[in-house]
């Protein structure tokens, strides 16, 4: 289903070497509130798992209901993936709002930095039966367990997978030409 990097294996050819400093984390893209260095790093290592896994997504997504997906993409099915971050066992039991993106994905994930207590996870509050974890780094992911499909309404699904590709496209667009921007629109 996915190819997994093993956090103990090699680092792949793509990455620097094990015992050297990782890359510099990329800069902040429009909209992208992953400010925290350590919530940064572990997304560029789930959006480099993703990327292998022809999975290709954005942060901090805003949603209809208000709420901002950490990461959200779309696999080659058109399936719409959500990811949430945390990178302390504070920040993963203080959050109460993440049910309310289960409406918007097939798929939910959390994203947690090796060394994370991941037990809380595994607790039924968490629903271990349908969301799935990735422990990922600056230099990669793995997929320590796979999210459960909940398949969207084809309509919802339709809306959201628009909806994303029309912010990507104004994000690239804002990178390319930052003067190409319209006060007020969502980057």
């Amino acid at each position: 289903m996915f190819q997994t990097y093993r956090m103990d294996a090699p680092q792949p050819a793509i990455t620097s070497q094990p015992d050297s400093k990782p890359a510099k984390s990329r800069p902040p893209s429009p909209g992208d509130a992953l400010v925290n260095p350590v919530a940064a790093d572990v997304a560029r290592g789930i959006q480099r798992l993703f990327a292998r896994n022809d999975i290709w997504c954005i942060g901090e997504m805003a949603l209809k209901n208000g709420r901002r997906a950490d990461l959200m993409g779309v696999d080659a099915k058109g399936l719409v993936v959500i990811v949430e971050i945390k990178v302390s066992r504070a920040d993963l039991l203080g959050d109460n709002k993440w049910p309310d993106y289960l409406e918007y994905c097939d798929r939910f994930y959390w994203g947690v930095p090796p060394g994370l207590d991941r037990a809380p996870l595994d607790s039924e509050a968490y629903m271990p039966e349908k969301c799935g974890v990735i422990v990922a780094d600056a230099y990669d992911g793995e997929i320590v367990r796979a999210a459960s499909l909940d398949p969207l309404a084809a309509a919802r699904r339709k809306a959201q997978v628009e909806r994303l590709a029309r912010i990507a496209m104004r994000r690239h667009t804002a990178l390319l030409d930052p003067d190409c921007t319209i006060a007020g629109m969502e980057i």
